[in-house]
């Protein structure tokens, strides 16, 4: 069965109001599909707007009243880490696929980026690239484009690769890194940036939407900079959420309201955002049709938006702390769930769906994180010949066997793998073209034949040599593997034996001890007590070193 599930953050109230509610404070998981109800929440957790991100076995949450990101794990449903920083974290988003181990990006009130390698512990802090705080970060589907915005109304597109890249460039004339400045900014707000989303396209034909409070929505080509399609709104949008297709984004409103801003709607919006013209397009205002109210006894401001995995369904989080349903197809408010949290819901994320037919798990997980460090004498791990640090570390966990050729799956499986052409397929061809060629015999099909054969020898060689060196390795590997075992048996026996000598001189000395005190008669038996009874080892040897019986 299909299960879908979505997470939501609430964000703690004035400190004169929260003493009853501080302990509804948290991260709830909630059902969706096919029963919506609450399965669990972790409490004490405070998080504003853009501040909470989940990956397949973690969940980071930046607090609103603290300089720290709590760090959840979702395989032990429990606290896993605090992580201090030193400024305090405005947002933040995950940079790499859900069930990996990637890296957080984190903004700063300072208006700095900070990038956390969570598998490695890499700490990467750029300088004060935004001259306000970063309110919001978005990641394009290739996570090699990194989106900051900021109360100074000003979009930066950052390389990711560039960012994490251990080879620092030369500066640029200005004297900054070019390593740690954005490729461009995008300028044509005029107030503070509430929330940016990035299309789901991984060609260069994605685009990305930013939503400001000076009452726009602006649909941006971030690869060139250019404006496709300014939006003008009649309220002020908070929130922003993207149709699986790329074919429309909804917005929350101060009022509570949700507005439909649909791309394909106008013909000429299709045109531009295919054929972009050179001057400016004109800016288009909704009608008053696309935007959804809720019933007047259940308004408050909407905090957060997120759609359902087909699209259908969009759920609004509000201040109140209800989570309302809207109806995509039929373009109005549904239901709201029963589910009432209290407090602000800053946050809601969908998780992807659980239940498809043949869903393979990972082949890694990333099991704990590893906390923020930087290297001796630098701010960052990267260093300037390029090198790789040579205590660089990826701590990861493998949860299933590593697919090998022999227990490939299927034939295509087996060929992407392989280092070179398999043979299988090879003779196949070759097969097929002695068919070709006994049915149509030439000379220069009968030359053809015989350089593919000889291309098929070669082929076939490197394929040889190729498994020969998989399988040296793998020796190699065995050989270690069996060579570290022995060493830890042979420490381990080398421990008992200096604990045995210590035993027996303990004993001696006590024996002496008595005769001199008189406890005991001298010669009494006993002194020299040793136990080396047969298919027992000699713990008690004069040396410590390992023999061909142990």
């Amino acid at each position: 069965m299909l299960t879908e599930s979505f997470v939501a953050s609430t964000l703690s109230l004035e400190k004169k109001a929260q003493a009853i509610t501080t302990k509804d404070v948290g991260i709830h998981f909630h059902e969706y599909q096919p029963i919506p109800s609450l399965k669990t929440s972790f409490r004490k957790s405070s998080t504003n707007g853009n501040c909470l991100a989940i990956s397949a076995t973690h969940v980071f949450a930046a607090q609103a009243d603290k300089s720290v990101v709590h760090v959840y794990s979702t395989e032990r449903w429990n606290q896993e880490a605090v992580v201090p920083f030193q400024e305090k974290i405005t947002c933040l988003a995950l940079a790499g696929p859900y069930d990996g181990a990637g890296t957080l990006a984190l903004g700063t009130e300072g208006g700095r980026l900070i990038l956390w390698e969570l598998a490695t512990g890499r700490q990467i802090i750029t300088p004060q690239s935004h001259l306000q705080k970063i309110t919001c970060l978005a990641l394009d589907p290739t996570f090699n484009f990194l989106l900051s915005g900021s109360s100074d109304s000003n979009i930066h597109v950052w390389s990711l690769q560039s960012l994490l890249s251990f080879s620092q460039p030369s500066d640029n004339h200005a004297g900054q890194s070019r390593q740690y400045s954005p490729l461009r900014t995008l300028t044509n707000h005029r107030a503070p940036i509430t929330a940016l989303i990035s299309g789901h396209s991984g060609s260069k034909a994605n685009f990305v939407i930013s939503a400001s409070k000076d009452q726009t929505c602006i649909i941006w080509d971030y690869f060139t900079g250019t404006l496709i399609r300014t939006y003008l709104l009649s309220s002020t949008p908070l929130c922003l959420a993207l149709d699986p297709a790329d074919r429309a984004a909804y917005a929350g409103y101060e009022d509570g309201s949700v507005q439909i801003l649909d791309f394909y709607k106008q013909d000429h919006l299709t045109h531009t955002y295919h054929h972009p013209v050179h001057e400016t397009p004109s800016p288009i205002q909704p009608p008053t049709l696309d935007r959804w109210c809720l019933p007047d006894s259940l308004s408050s401001v909407a905090q957060s938006v997120a759609l359902s995995y087909d699209g259908s369904t969009l759920l609004s989080g509000h201040k109140d702390g209800h989570v309302h349903t809207w109806n995509i197809a039929a373009g109005k408010y549904a239901s709201t769930l029963a589910t009432d949290f209290s407090l602000p819901v800053t946050n809601l994320i969908f998780l992807p769906p659980t239940g498809f037919p043949d869903q393979k798990p990972p082949n890694v997980k990333l099991v704990n994180v590893v906390k923020p460090r930087f290297y001796e004498g630098s701010t960052s791990l990267g260093n300037n010949d390029g090198n790789v640090p040579l205590t660089y570390t990826h701590t990861m966990q493998f949860i299933r066997p590593l697919l090998v050729l022999d227990d490939a799956p299927s034939s295509l499986d087996g060929a992407l793998i392989h280092p070179s052409f398999p043979g299988s397929l090879l003779d196949e061809g070759v097969a097929e073209l002695s068919a070709n060629h006994q049915v149509h015999p030439s000379a220069s099909s009968n030359q053809e034949f015989e350089t593919l054969r000889s291309q098929n020898e070669s082929l076939k060689k490197q394929l040889d040599v190729a498994l020969k060196r998989q399988r040296e390795a793998t020796a190699e590997v065995l050989a270690f593997e069996e060579e570290r075992v022995r060493r830890e048996e042979d420490e381990r026996i080398k421990r008992a034996r200096k604990k045995k000598r210590r035993i027996k001189r303990m004993e001696r000395e006590e024996v002496r001890r008595k005769i001199v005190m008189g406890e005991i008669p001298d010669g009494s038996p006993g002194e020299e007590d040793e136990d080396n009874g047969e298919g027992k080892r000699d713990l008690s040897s004069d040396t410590d070193e390992v023999s061909s019986s142990d």
